[in-house]
């Protein structure tokens, strides 16, 4: 971490931040270096969705990202791999009229954990799920530090340690101290994670706020206003004369 920080700036990405997100995408998942996003994937992103696009700036450095789509709840429900959620990572999968943020992907740099970096991105992201009026934001997270523990006990055994903190993991205790609260596991989420042995638990965050009244047309309402103006500002001698 760096001894002096001038400035943090948490804003939307943009495809000229490429170059320094893949570095710090790269560093934060060394386990999978060759899994980064690519360039023309972002811009699908950002051609889709690009207010669920954020990153976090240290001193001019993109050291984060949080990325999201829209989809309905029930197809974030019933979708069972992170191939099927982001369309074999294409993200056709984005619904504008979804309900929902499903979160692809959120990561810090490792030389900058410790900023609370992490919770700001979270922070902002529920800002847009209220200022969108959407339901809830729905992601499948990994527990890495399973790959430890897998041959002592079940993943739901886990999970419900991490829970009761008995157990510290990265993902799962920082998402539950978030306000995000368990669905169920899911098996083989992500291919290649060895570390989590390809488990994920898809969590959500409600919208306590969130409205869903039908929005109805040619509604009556009870107030109406009126503006008026006077013709050529003629003098008059009562209201009989103005009508």
């Amino acid at each position: 971490m760096p001894n002096t920080i001038q400035s943090i700036e948490l804003r939307n990405l943009k495809i000229e931040d490429y170059k320094e997100l893949k570095k710090s995408m790269i560093e934060s998942y060394p386990e999978m270096a060759e899994s980064f996003w690519k360039e023309e994937q972002l811009e699908i992103l950002l051609d889709k969705f690009p207010e669920g696009q954020l990153v976090i700036v240290v001193d001019g450095i993109v050291v984060g990202s949080a990325l999201s789509i829209l989809v309905t709840e029930d197809f974030a429900f019933k979708t069972r791999t992170y191939k099927e959620i982001t369309g074999n990572y294409t993200f056709s999968t984005h619904n504008p009229e979804g309900e929902v943020i499903y979160g692809i992907d959120v990561f810090i740099n490792p030389k900058y954990r410790g900023l609370r970096l992490g919770r700001r991105l979270y922070d902002v992201r529920k800002e847009l799920c209220e200022q969108l009026n959407l339901k809830s934001i729905i992601f499948a997270g990994r527990i890495p530090s399973y790959g430890k523990y897998k041959n002592e006990i079940t993943p739901k055994v886990y999970i419900e340690k991490v829970k009761k903190k008995e157990i510290y993991d990265p993902v799962l205790s920082f998402q539950l101290s978030n306000d995000f609260h368990e669905v169920r596991v899911l098996k083989n989420y992500l291919a290649g994670d060895t570390e989590s042995l390809e488990y994920a638990v898809l969590l959500e965050w409600n919208n306590i706020y969130y409205d869903d009244s039908p929005k109805l047309i040619n509604h009556k309402k009870s107030v109406v206003r009126i503006g008026l103006i006077q013709w050529q500002m003629r003098s008059l001698a009562n209201l009989n004369a103005l009508f």
